[in-house]
């Protein structure tokens, strides 16, 4: 470094400022000097050796061995110790754990194995056993001993699919059909259709689409059509399929005839379930559903199949193995065409279940997805094939 550059150097005995003004942190110039002076000075701060990086030395007692947090990255210079004041360069902080040099060989990681993941049914399967048992035994008590309960059976599962629905609309898309005409309308449909048949349920139908006309308009004007509408579906859609259930029911066989009906709707949908969760590969609609599978399909129709030869065998009077695998491979097809209808509300009210009411299964309407489409399709087979009874 150049004197000059900072005055002239001190005289002998003599520390001080220069003509430019006192020299900041400089050391003595050699080992020895004057000890009457020592105190006039400003020690030099150790600095040890720091390794280079990329070294094998262990990271964390090298940063031990460091005296303070700011020493120099590069080598300290010979004039530091003459009395010079170095290079002004900013000191570096050394890292705690230096990153070693590309060429360093660092050992390979083991990379985690993922683990494989399980299908899941995505429900409580035991709950949704007991409950699908407690029901079919209130079903089938209620079909042998005493016909005209199966009908209040059927009613009251219309109206809570009813309120279900109805409240999903309102709560999802701001649609106010109206409860109390569907309900009444509702449960007044299905006994007209036990009692005077598909000529009662029509007429009944027609009355509940008027009364819900009629409803809505002690409300506001706003958004009536879009109601009214959806009234109209809502009423057609639950209890007037619905109704062909009663009808079923009252011919001479009739328990024997909405036993069938409810036997091959599980059985498909079980059949669907099970062969799909199995080799379930190709979906068979990805945009609605995409839990089914063409291979659950598949699963369906063999099973439907297979219990409709052996009802309409064994369970109706008069009816053949054959019927019985039309009538199963029909039933597939209505049963599936039901669930995905309803799946195609759920998706565009955007919600999973239509209600909380039975565990394991969601709400009633989640159940009568799949036997609400059914129920004409098996009547009117039922009537080709063997006769209205």
């Amino acid at each position: 470094m150049n004197d000059s550059s900072w005055g002239a150097p001190p005289q002998a005995g003599h520390w001080g400022p220069s003509d430019r003004g006192p020299v900041q942190g400089a050391a003595p110039a050699g080992p020895a000097y004057d000890a009457h002076n020592a105190q006039q000075t400003r020690p030099m701060p150790i600095v040890p050796d720091v390794p280079e990086h990329g070294g094998d030395q262990d990271d964390d007692q090298g940063a031990a061995r460091l005296s303070g947090p700011l020493v120099r990255d590069e080598p300290l210079r010979d004039d530091t110790y003459r009395g010079e004041t170095p290079s002004a360069q900013p000191y570096a902080a050394v890292p705690q754990n230096p990153e070693p040099m590309p060429d360093a060989q660092q050992p390979a990681q083991p990379q985690p194995q993922p683990q494989p993941q399980k299908k899941s049914a995505g429900r409580d399967l035991g709950a949704a056993i007991g409950v699908g048992v407690g029901l079919g035994a209130v079903i089938v008590a209620s079909l042998f001993f005493v016909k005209a309960v199966f009908v209040g059976v059927i009613a009251i599962a219309v109206v809570v699919g009813l309120w279900e629905l109805t409240t999903r609309l309102q709560e999802r898309k701001g649609i106010k059909a109206p409860l109390v005409p569907l309900a009444v309308g509702g449960a007044a449909m299905v006994v007209a259709g036990y009692v005077r048949g598909a000529e009662g349920a029509w007429v009944a139908m027609a009355l509940t689409a008027l009364a819900v006309l009629v409803w809505r308009m002690t409300e506001p004007p706003e958004d009536y059509l879009k109601d009214v509408t959806a009234g109209l579906f809502a009423a057609f859609y639950v209890p007037f399929l619905a109704t062909f259930v009663a009808m079923m029911l009252a011919a001479d066989d009739g328990p024997w005839r909405v036993l069938t009906f409810l036997l091959l709707t599980v059985v498909s949908d079980t059949g669907a379930y099970a062969v799909g969760w199995r080799f379930g590969r190709t979906k068979l609609a990805p945009r609605i559903s995409p839990g089914k599978t063409r291979e659950g399909l598949l699963g369906a129709v063999a099973f439907a199949m297979a219990v409709g030869a052996l009802c309409m065998q064994f369970l109706i009077d008069g009816g053949s193995w054959w019927q019985g695998l039309l009538l199963g491979l029909a039933v597939a097809a209505s049963a599936t065409l039901g669930d995905l209808g309803e799946s195609m509300i759920k998706r565009d009210l955007g919600i999973k279940d239509m209600g909380t009411l039975l565990p394991g299964h969601g709400g009633i309407m989640d159940r009568l997805d799949s036997l609400l489409p059914t129920a004409p399709v098996v009547w009117l087979l039922l009537v080709i094939f063997v006769g209205a009874g």
